[in-house]
């Protein structure tokens, strides 16, 4: 009986911190990563597949670190090791790899790591089936979840200045959500 109300707080705690995280972009924020994941020469699945050379990735997105754009990519390895491996979203390569060892990251990276317990596919293939639905989009980032026993990814996609959301299935081949 108590797993059940955990596992909807959970649930709820993920989907509270993305609200507030995509709440806390400004419209400024928004265009800056807009401009930068249009320019860059590597997509979020390019990202995703080179970091699989430190393990099996468990999100990914573009972002902007200290003024500068960024594809950061979690990963585990051995079930228990965590890194989050910088991709350059330029030439492709790996920038930059260094363990999770504590905090937020780890939480978040261990979180992101269960939600795939029933994923039947990857992430990257997710990410592939949402940019499909949805032509013109680009990829932003990727982060799993468990719901109702499903494995389901989120996509967040965009085309100009236009944000979608959407949930992807890794257990079927099925998109569940759009937005």
């Amino acid at each position: 009986m108590v797993k059940v109300p955990i596992a909807l707080l959970s649930v709820l705690a993920i989907g509270l911190w993305v609200g507030l995280a995509n709440a806390a972009m400004t419209d400024k924020d928004k265009a800056e990563l807009a401009t930068a994941v249009s320019s860059a020469k590597v997509t979020l699945e390019q990202g995703l597949m080179t970091s699989k050379k430190n393990g099996k990735p468990v999100s990914a997105k573009f972002e902007i670190e200290n003024g500068k754009a960024q594809l950061s990519v979690y990963t585990v390895k051995d079930g228990a090791k965590y890194s989050e491996v910088i991709v350059d979203h330029a030439s492709g390569e790996i920038a930059k790899a260094e363990p999770i060892t504590g905090g937020d990251d780890l939480t978040a990276a261990k979180k992101q790591n269960d939600g795939l317990f029933r994923a039947t596919r990857e992430l990257r293939e997710a990410v592939k089936e949402a940019r499909r639905d949805n032509p013109g989009y680009l990829a932003v980032s990727v982060w799993p979840e468990m719901k109702d026993s499903h494995s389901l990814a989120t996509v967040t996609l965009v085309k100009d200045n236009d944000w979608k959301t959407a949930v992807i299935d890794l257990t079927i081949y099925k998109t569940l959500i759009k937005e």
